[in-house]
């Protein structure tokens, strides 16, 4: 039984942060926290625009983490690169991690259809190197699927698994245009199988998505899903005005 093929993009790292609200209350000029972050993070937006790179900020609800910051780029040493320039600004002093999941941007190899040159085909490329969406809101889980008998998923044959994942797919087509989807695999990369990183408007449509593929028979018998982290996408100010507002 062979495994079957990937399409493979950008690597990808999610960095989950919290505040360290005792030091940034006691930060004396924070106004020169925020320029030279400012600096950073329009490198970053830089190297999107120059189609080299994606790059997102966020903040995020509840108590698992405060910030999100996600970096997309072509190697796991840029994405080195990009820790140790972050390490470089104050921000990484007023924050400390809770949470990363590295990862790279994945497609099922049912794409690489005969003739086609995948380097060269736009929306292959647009899919496997992704701008960051625009939508306000993001929500990020990683999963799994189930290895144990009787629902073992890599036992199964290619035909069972390709049934299954079109009816799943089927659901998931249901929300274009409402929720759009980032797949990550992370199989050997991180200590789950799957990153999902889902992106929309109305964050209610999050609920809607993940509880509707619940009782689809793919997720109901073989997923098993990770923490869920959901939070508001920010530009560079609007990062600054939440990070003002909690030192009042």
């Amino acid at each position: 039984m062979g495994a079957p093929k990937t399409l493979d993009g950008w690597y990808v790292y999610h960095d989950f942060r919290k505040v360290r609200y005792d030091v940034w209350k006691n930060t004396p000029q924070p106004n020169s926290v925020l320029r030279t972050y400012a600096e950073f993070a329009e490198s970053q937006y830089a190297l999107q625009r120059d189609r080299k790179g994606s790059f997102g900020q966020f903040v995020i609800a509840g108590h698992k983490a405060d910030v999100l910051f996600l970096y997309m780029r072509p190697s796991l040493e840029e994405l080195n690169e990009v820790k140790a320039a972050f390490a470089a600004t104050p921000m990484a002093d007023l924050t400390e991690s809770t949470y990363s999941y590295i990862s790279v941007v994945e497609l099922g190899g049912y794409l690489a259809k005969p003739g086609v040159d995948i380097e060269q085909d736009e929306a292959i490329q647009a899919r496997l190197k992704p701008t960051m969406p625009a939508h306000r809101h993001i929500c990020f889980y990683p999963m799994n699927k189930r290895r144990m008998h009787p629902d073992n998923w890599y036992m199964l044959d290619e035909d069972e698994r390709r049934k299954f994942l079109q009816a799943h797919g089927a659901i998931g087509r249901r929300y274009a245009g409402i929720v759009k989807q980032i797949i990550c695999g992370s199989i050997g990369l991180d200590d789950w199988e799957w990153g999902v990183t889902l992106f929309a408007d109305d964050p209610l449509q999050f609920k809607k998505l993940v509880h509707e593929m619940r009782f689809d028979e793919s997720s109901a018998r073989f997923a098993e899903f990770g923490p869920f982290y959901v939070g508001h996408q920010v530009d560079t100010d609007g990062l600054w005005q939440w990070l003002m507002s909690a030192r009042a």
